[in-house]
């Protein structure tokens, strides 16, 4: 767990990230669940500005970091697709780079509807993983590179779902965009290292060292207001 903690904050350190992460917390009102929210730095964030932020995770040992971290935050181990929350009871719900995991995601999508009060607002953010754009010396082997291991995953490509599935479970003023994390230098190796492995990722290393490394990474971010 501690070097999948190491990459989320890594991550969530870059400026590219955190312009983003402001983006997804706009209109969400008083009362936040995050689901998904591993170390908890959302959680935090929107606490310190006088939110009740709920962050929950399915991962009992990332909640208890997240915990120990964001003390003014609330915690819970759950899944997504069943919240410790009553009806109606959240003006905002939050999902980053969550999806993609589910094997049914849009039973989360189901109960993000259930646990948001009318006029509430949903944000759903993630990349998709057929997507990684990466400069290489074998653009066939880096493409197949990618998808193999995006086929790792239960819907590698849930993000090209989002707004639809927004629309499915009835939330209205539904918005899509995209914006992109670009590395250029040895912090993106860790994440490359995820995803291929040998002489492939030792050609990274080699683009790193020599500053002419480029990968980025589309991220779908979505919102909708639930109805009533």
């Amino acid at each position: 767990m501690s070097d999948l903690l190491t990459l989320l904050d890594a991550h969530d350190d870059l400026p590219q990230a955190r312009d983003l992460r402001e983006r997804t917390y706009e209109g969400l009102g008083d009362t936040v669940v995050d689901v998904g929210c591993g170390g908890g730095r959302a959680v935090g964030e929107l606490a310190a500005r006088g939110v009740r932020a709920i962050g929950v995770d399915v991962d009992p040992a990332m909640v208890e970091v997240a915990a120990g971290r964001w003390p003014a935050g609330e915690f819970h181990v759950a899944d997504a697709t069943a919240l410790p929350l009553d009806d109606g009871s959240v003006s905002g719900y939050r999902a980053d780079k969550v999806l993609h995991a589910l094997a049914e995601p849009e039973r989360a999508v189901a109960e993000a509807r259930r646990v948001l009060a009318g006029n509430g607002r949903a944000v759903l953010v993630g990349q998709d993983w057929d997507s990684f754009m990466i400069d290489s010396d074998d653009p066939g082997r880096t493409r197949a590179v990618v998808h193999a291991r995006a086929d790792r995953l239960p819907d590698p490509r849930v993000a090209r779902r989002y707004r639809n599935l927004l629309l499915d479970n009835g939330f209205v003023d539904v918005t899509v965009e995209v914006r992109a994390i670009v590395w250029t230098d040895a912090m993106c190796l860790p994440v490359l290292a995820g995803i291929g492995e040998g002489d492939w990722l030792e050609e990274q290393a080699a683009r790193a060292r020599d500053d002419r490394l480029f990968v980025a990474l589309p991220i779908v971010l979505a919102a909708g207001t639930r109805a009533g």
